[in-house]
Parts: C-alpha cells; sequence; structure tokens
C-alpha cells in the first residue's frame, strides 16, 4: 500500500485530504508543521508528500529544498492559494512534482497523486471509490467508471454516438463546450473506449499553467535547463506516450509553444528542453477547447496548421441548460458521490429541489451541479435534500422567473383588455360581458394595469 505524507497548518485540510486518500485505498499520515512533516518522513517512510506552501515555521522553497535533500526520489506535490500561482511555479523549478491551487477539488488531488506515482515508477492503487449510478445511466451499458453518465436528452444520446463511432479510431478529435461542461470526462471516455484502454491518459489544462513554463509541462526538461530546474521533469508528452494525451483550452498555449507542438505532431516525436536525445512518441492526442477554433486561428490566435492537425473529427457538447432531461439524472448521480465522500444517506430530493435544479440556468454547466450537491449534501440533515439547502443565487433566480411570469401575465392582461375595449367602442359594460367578468371586476383591472 503507497503511503501519502499531507502536511498543511489547517486541520480541515489534513483530514480532508487523509479521509479522500483512505478511502482511496492510500495509507496517510498528517503533519501541521514543516517540522512536523520532516519528523513524520523519517518515521513514516512515505512514498509521496502533499505540502501546502504555506507552513507557518517554514517557507514553501525551503521546504522543497530540504525534501528534495533528504528524500530525492519523493515526489511532492505543493498545494497553494490562488494568489500564490507564481510561487507555485518557482515550486516546480525547484522541484516538485506539481502544484494544485485551492479551493480543493476531490478530483484533481487524486488525479495529481495517481501522476505522480505514475511518474516515479510507482503504480497507483485502484480506486476504490465508485459512485452508484442512477437508473438509466450509461454505467448499464458501459461499466467503465469515466465520470460522465449519460443522460436522456436528445444532445446526450448524440454525443455518446459520437463516442461510439468515434473512440475505437485513433482521429485526433476537438472537443468543443463551456466551462465545466465535461470535456475532459468526454476525453476520457473516448479513451477508455479505445484500443489505449488500459494504457496511460494525461490531462494538461493550458489555460491554468502561466505560460512561461508551459514548453516545460509539454515536453518536459533536462537538469538546469531552466532558472531553478534542480532536477529533470518528464512531460506531459512522455508521461502519455502509448497512451492518449488530453489538451484542454489548447487555444491558450503561447504561439511559440504551438510551433514546438505541431513539429512534435507531425514528427511524432519529442526532445526536453535542454536535451538531446529525441523521444518517440506512440500516442492519441485529444484537445478541448470552448471556443471555436477555427474562428480562433482566423483572428491570429491559434496556428491554422495545428487547427488542421487536430480537427480530424469534432463533438461539441451542449450546455447543460439546452439538456434539461439530463439535470435530475445528474444531479442523483452526484448525490450518491457526495454520499460516499461524506459517509452520508441522502437517499433523495424533495419536489421544490427538483424544480429549482431543472428551471437554474446553471452557467457552470456540470461542474456547478456536481459542487451545488455536494455542498447541499453537506448541509443537509436527514436523509431528504430540501431546497433551502441549495445556494441563495439559485432562490434569487427563482424568484427573478416569478416576477417575470407576472409581469408577462400583465402584459397580457393589458393587451387583451385594451383589444377588447376598442372591438366594442369602449362600452365597459360590453366589454366586462366579453371578458366574461363583472364590470366591477372590469374597473378594478383597469386601475389596478392602469389603462385608461
Amino acid at each position: 500500500m503507497q503511503k501519502v505524507l499531507i502536511a498543511d497548518d489547517h486541520v480541515a485540510t489534513c483530514l480532508l485530504l487523509s479521509k479522500l486518500l483512505q478511502r482511496t485505498g492510500y495509507e496517510t499520515e498528517t503533519a501541521l508543521s514543516g517540522k512536523g512533516a520532516l519528523e513524520g518522513l523519517s518515521r513514516f517512510k512515505a512514498d509521496l508528500c502533499i505540502c501546502d506552501y504555506r507552513l507557518g515555521d517554514i517557507d514553501g522553497m525551503d521546504m522543497i529544498e530540504k525534501l528534495k535533500t533528504n528524500y530525492p526520489a519523493m515526489p511532492v506535490i505543493m498545494i497553494t492559494g490562488y494568489s500564490d500561482t507564481r510561487l507555485a511555479v518557482s515550486a516546480i523549478k525547484a522541484g516538485a512534482f506539481d502544484y494544485i491551487t485551492k479551493p480543493i477539488i476531490t478530483d484533481e488531488i487524486l488525479n495529481a497523486v495517481k501522476r505522480a506515482f505514475s511518474a516515479a515508477g510507482i503504480t497507483p492503487v485502484q480506486q476504490k471509490v465508485h459512485a452508484v449510478p442512477p437508473p438509466g445511466a450509461a454505467a448499464d451499458a458501459d461499466k467503465k467508471d469515466t465520470g460522465y453518465i449519460q443522460g436522456s436528452s436528445i444532445h446526450s444520446k448524440q454525443l455518446h454516438r459520437d463516442i461510439d463511432l468515434i473512440a475505437p479510431t485513433d482521429y485526433s478529435i476537438i472537443i468543443y463546450g463551456e466551462s465545466g461542461s465535461g470535456k475532459e470526462a468526454v476525453a476520457r471516455m473516448i479513451h477508455e473506449k479505445s484500443a489505449r484502454a488500459g494504457k496511460p491518459f494525461v490531462a494538461m489544462d493550458c489555460g491554468a499553467i502561466p505560460k512561461d513554463i508551459s514548453a516545460g509541462e509539454l515536453f518536459g526538461y533536462e537538469k538546469g535547463a531552466l532558472t531553478g530546474a534542480v532536477n529533470a521533469k518528464p512531460g506531459h508528452f512522455e508521461m502519455a506516450n502509448g497512451g492518449t494525451l488530453f489538451l484542454d483550452e489548447v487555444a491558450n498555449l503561447p504561439y511559440n509553444v504551438q510551433i514546438s507542438l505541431l513539429r512534435v505532431v507531425q514528427e511524432r516525436m519529442c526532445r526536453r528542453l535542454g536535451g538531446t536525445k529525441d523521444i518517440h512518441l506512440d500516442m492519441r492526442i485529444l484537445v478541448a477547447s470552448n471556443e471555436n477554433l477555427q474562428e480562433a486561428y482566423h483572428a491570429g490566435r491559434f496556428r491554422e496548421d495545428l487547427y488542421h492537425r487536430f480537427n480530424e473529427f469534432s463533438v461539441h457538447i451542449h450546455p447543460l441548460r439546452e439538456r434539461k432531461a439530463d439535470i435530475l439524472p445528474l444531479a442523483q448521480y452526484f448525490l450518491e458521490i457526495a454520499n460516499a465522500e461524506q459517509g452520508k444517506n441522502v437517499k433523495r430530493l424533495t419536489p421544490r429541489a427538483e424544480r429549482m435544479l431543472r428551471n437554474y440556468w446553471w452557467p457552470g454547466n456540470i461542474r456547478e451541479l456536481k459542487n451545488v450537491i455536494r455542498r447541499a449534501v453537506l448541509v443537509c440533515h436527514g436523509d431528504v435534500l430540501d431546497s433551502i439547502a441549495l445556494p441563495q443565487e439559485m432562490m434569487q433566480q427563482q424568484n427573478q422567473i416569478v416576477v417575470k411570469l407576472k409581469d408577462v401575465i400583465h402584459l397580457a392582461e393589458i393587451d387583451k383588455i385594451k383589444k377588447t375595449l376598442s372591438e366594442v367602442g369602449n362600452n365597459k359594460s360590453r366589454a366586462a360581458k366579453a371578458l366574461e367578468i363583472d364590470r366591477k371586476t372590469l374597473y378594478n383591472k383597469m386601475k389596478q394595469l392602469k389603462i385608461n
């Protein structure tokens, strides 16, 4: 069983990560300070360290230096606040394997741990956390846990037909979809349904990586090739060799990196920065974007030749607001996941909660729905989730819908009364009779609706 040491000066973060990794099959130890982490490592003999950049007693860079000096083969994943992204870049150059920005997302941590073990030549444990899929979900037809379920909407059915069609081929694919719509999950499904299933699936978010280190992340680098590069590091191409490389928000790559990427795609070989050895590549490349890449190259933000290399086939993920039939099955699916994560037993949603979920616009798509359900389960008391557990903005939108509906009704009433009065020569008695109301009610409505 692989051992992971978690060092963070927040007790809640240590407990969250410890429980998550233990349920996944790892053995964990926690420390609330840098000194405690170093003492724990001498006793615990960890295979991996997850460490907060700011531990209070030891600065992040000093901590990395001590870890890499005493345990040079042990991967280190740094955790940092959003405002510390530049510091995290320095941490990677100093030898950290990866960094995770807070707030912590379960899948992101698990994927980072898995990739760290794979890069170190250690076989990661098979994840034990599996959600129970909702009735009618894609898991009935596809038992592999891809994190994406098939809903009953027309758009979902078409998407899965496209996946079944293209997955067995080795085509490069562009996956279009808004942020949070499930582009990486679709890419994973394509990988799992292909002949490369069982081989590495490596994802890189090109929009989240600072531009000055994106080349090093893609192609890797040798020791000393970059400022602060005290150790060599394999790139995403190397880690994905034999399997599938997924480049999310690929249009965010700097133009000079796009040139190097095109060369690698054409020649199927790459070389680490500062290296002299060519690495032969055999992999499938999937890319994703929330903007039309054809429009991007017309605007000069993306290379046209690179676009044509990737555009052997494209799939489109419609936003959740256009797939109303999928919302409740997805909500139930995430409910089961949240129950497993939090040790709860919330069985169902009330009709009012379901109605609010269906009527909401979901600007953050599936990712937002997952987070909403996770939070709702956390604050829910009992085994039934009511609308009170849902975020305030959802209630505000519901109220806005009601107000707009009333406005529409009022406008319709005004139009109907005015039209009737016009037809009867403004005779109130005849108008009331035609509207099937009494004269007094007509006068009250005309006063209320300000009809002269």
